[in-house]
């Protein structure tokens, strides 16, 4: 078995400059700030928008976060649509009350007679838009923990950007499990590149746990039409869409009060369902900067996966694909510790390099079964893009 060692050389430049060219942005993000004594002018209306399925555990400790945000609370409320759940969740939301906080519940089966669609959740949120009152639309879900100003910067960033599109920053909670710093460290990585990507405006790229946008603005792109048929991104494809009319005003927030926490997935398989229900849009996107992007790395991947299998023929490949293994991960490195860094999770990167064999094994399984296999998510199962 033979493979062109010259292959190797210009496939792993392009990656270098690439990594490189992110931790550069990354870095060059500037930190957003603003005076505290500028909030009692705001009057911007908030929508907060939460799809969900199946959230009895998670439901309630999001409310309570929503309750003790420090936003004024007659200018936010907070829209729940359940989007057919199977569990307590509807009956734990339908009985709660909060005096300070308007609270609006929704069932999404009361939206949704004959409804034929790949996307439950763009659904959702757009039944959350077409009722809301609010002048910005945020999203998050409902396993995620927001902080207590969350929503008072978001409203002042977007005072300062006049933003139509806001990508702000999400955090997994690692509970130091193997899988937990796996995948937090996997996110971390996910997180630097949004904000790199956004600030450089090279790609579109987002995580729908902390989005904000102009209600004005979706509604000038037609929402989710033309990407509805699609049952992921509802995040990254409605943010191409308002980036190709506002081009300019489609910012990153970089600012740690801006940040929502999640807990990680408790297992492989839900971990994996996760991840491949990311990868089934990666063909599907209209902004093909970022195709290209993820063309390369999974390309990479898989080269370094044909090395391994060459290296059974010719021990020569051994040796190229550990030292190519050790120039990845030094690349790779200062890149992902400056973003673990602004998480406060630094303390993690001791693993990273234990974690490279993996990581490229996990790349390759996870992005060809997001192009030619399923995933069950919510209890749905969706096959090459269809429910």
């Amino acid at each position: 078995m033979f493979i062109p060692v010259s292959i190797f050389i210009i496939l792993f430049a392009a990656y270098a400059v690439l990594i490189e060219y992110y931790r550069k942005s990354w870095n060059a993000i500037p930190s957003f700030e603003f005076d505290e004594s500028e909030i009692h002018s705001f009057s911007k209306k908030i929508s907060v928008i939460v799809p969900v399925r199946n959230e009895e555990k998670n439901i309630v400790h999001l409310l309570n976060s929503l309750c003790h945000q420090t936003y004024p609370k007659n200018l936010y409320q907070i829209i729940i649509v359940d989007d057919h759940s199977t569990d307590s969740t509807w009956n734990l939301i339908s009985n709660l009350h909060y005096e300070e906080m308007n609270l609006v519940c929704l069932q999404l089966a009361d939206y949704s007679d004959n409804l034929k669609t790949n996307s439950y959740k763009k659904f959702a949120i757009e039944t959350g838009i077409n009722i809301s009152n609010g002048d910005l639309i945020i999203t998050t879900d409902a396993d995620c923990e927001p902080q207590k100003d969350w929503l008072k910067t978001i409203v002042a960033f977007h005072e300062k950007t006049n933003a139509k599109f806001i990508a702000a920053p999400v955090k997994i909670n690692s509970d130091n499990s193997f899988l937990s710093i796996f995948q937090t460290l996997d996110f971390i990585t996910l997180q630097g590149i949004t904000g790199a990507s956004v600030f450089k405006k090279v790609h579109s790229m987002c995580n729908g746990a902390n989005l904000c946008y102009e209600k004005k603005a979706f509604y000038e792109v037609n929402g989710f039409r033309d990407i509805d048929n699609i049952p992921s991104g509802d995040d990254m494809l409605l943010m191409h869409k308002i980036y190709k009319k506002y081009p300019n005003q489609v910012f990153f927030l970089k600012n740690k009060n801006a940040i929502v926490s999640t807990a990680p997935e408790t297992n492989w398989k839900g971990f994996i369902n996760q991840r491949v229900r990311w990868a089934s849009k990666a063909d599907k996107y209209n902004d093909k900067r970022i195709f290209w992007v993820l063309l390369l790395v999974y390309i990479m991947n898989v080269l370094f996966g044909a090395l391994l299998i060459a290296s059974f023929w010719n021990k020569m490949y051994l040796l190229i694909l550990l030292i190519l293994l050790i120039l990845k991960t030094l690349i790779e490195y200062p890149f992902v510790k400056s973003a673990a860094i602004f998480f406060e999770q630094e303390k993690l990167m001791k693993y990273f390099p234990l974690l490279q064999p993996l990581h490229i094994i996990y790349t390759i399984v996870v992005g060809w079964l997001g192009k030619f296999g399923s995933y069950q998510w919510k209890g749905r199962k969706v096959v090459s893009g269809k429910l």
